[in-house]
């Protein structure tokens, strides 16, 4: 496995860590529809919340979440708009992400309402 990857992996358990210490229920990991993932899928009352870690080891070329375009937001919603029918879910929606950078120590910032 990639560098790379394994950091991904490493930065999506973290978040899902942190939304479990914060009181919400993990639902899925790497939820796919299509060519479309969701890192994370967790709820809380009537709050379903869709997440993306964005994990780097260095700010060089930016900040973490700066990697979330458009277009990538753009099929997260796809693939949310699919989960939340094949669940019927009736409640509230939300799209957070988690910005992660880990040099040494870790730092973690949560966004929420970070697009849609």
């Amino acid at each position: 496995m990639s560098k790379n990857k394994e950091l991904g992996l490493e930065g999506e358990q973290l978040a899902a860590e942190y939304f479990k210490k914060k009181g919400w229920k993990i639902r899925e990991m790497n939820y796919r529809y299509r060519r479309s993932e969701i890192d994370i899928i967790a709820s809380q009352n009537d709050l379903l919340l869709f997440v993306e870690v964005k994990t780097r080891t260095n700010t060089n070329y930016g900040l973490p979440e700066q990697f979330v375009d458009e277009k990538k937001a753009g099929n997260i919603i796809k693939a949310a708009d699919h989960y939340i029918l094949e669940i019927d879910w009736k409640g509230n929606v939300r799209f957070d992400i988690i910005s992660i950078i880990k040099k040494g120590q870790i730092e973690l910032e949560h966004i929420e309402d970070a697009f849609y």
